[in-house]
């Protein structure tokens, strides 16, 4: 199994700039495919942006293509979310999960995840 701990999130105004990061524990870190998601009060859960274990691929929901940028450092065991140019409709929670380096599903299918952390709570104030 891996552990996931995001950080990084809070309260910033529209337009600004936020990073989070997910440090994983518990197995290799490069035998993951990981994601970002999301979940907006009273919404479901979204699918925000991932990553192949090796970083060399990545993959973006339209809503934040542009604007987000998500990267990943095997020897440091973490994957990071880059959030630009933020709007009030990017407030939610943000969970970041991880699923096998071998799977070839869809990238955005959450429940393909296994793995997922506490999440942290991003906030964009207009």
């Amino acid at each position: 199994q891996v552990q996931l701990v995001e950080s990084g999130g809070g309260l910033v105004q529209a337009g600004a700039s936020l990073s989070l990061s997910c440090a994983a524990s518990g197995r290799t870190f490069s035998d993951y495919r990981m994601g970002w998601f999301r979940q907006a009060p009273g919404k479901e859960r979204e699918f925000v942006a991932a990553i192949s274990w090796s970083g060399g691929r990545t993959y973006y929901a339209d809503s934040v293509k542009g604007r987000f940028t998500i990267s990943r450092d095997n020897a440091k065991n973490t994957v990071y979310l880059q959030m630009n140019s933020l709007r009030p409709e990017d407030t939610a929670v943000y969970y970041c999960a991880a699923v096998g380096r071998y799977y070839s599903g869809s990238a955005s299918e959450g429940r393909a995840y296994p793995y997922w952390g506490q999440g942290t709570q991003v906030t964009v104030s207009s």
